[in-house]
């Protein structure tokens, strides 16, 4: 494999590619808002008199809107990513792994196109020890 940048056509494709993903994600996340944020607690469990019965109830209510919250902070910082992957496709850089500079495999990008890293490089990063103060 050559250390060459994807070609003209290549990064046209791939700017499709990540357009798409950023809508589809920027979608999820407008539903999420309009149908679980936008709503009081109230309103979303459908409990009238504004009290829940059970105290195992608001638990769960409260542990479903958390999940969403976090559904929805991983979702912005997908879209975060997928910009600085349309930022490279603009400077011509997509599709470089940002750690040792060779080119991403195409199976990579598939799976992940707002990928930086190659694979060896990503597995790298993961097998390295977390800091005992990011515990």
């Amino acid at each position: 494999m050559n250390n060459k940048p994807l070609s003209k056509t290549d990064l046209e494709y791939w700017k499709a590619i990540l357009a798409e993903e950023r809508r589809r994600v920027t979608e999820q996340l407008r539903h999420v808002e309009e149908d679980v944020l936008k709503k009081s607690q109230r309103d979303a469990t459908g409990d009238l008199s504004g009290y829940s019965f059970h105290m195992a109830d608001v638990g769960t209510d409260n542990f479903d809107r958390e999940v969403t919250l976090a559904h929805a902070s991983n979702g912005q910082g997908i879209i975060f990513q997928i910009d600085e992957a349309l930022k490279r496709v603009n400077e011509g850089t997509f599709g470089m792994c940002t750690s040792c500079g060779k080119p991403i495999k195409k199976e990579r990008l598939k799976a992940v196109p707002y990928t930086t890293l190659c694979v060896p490089c990503k597995s790298q990063e993961e097998s390295r020890p977390v800091p005992p103060s990011q515990t």
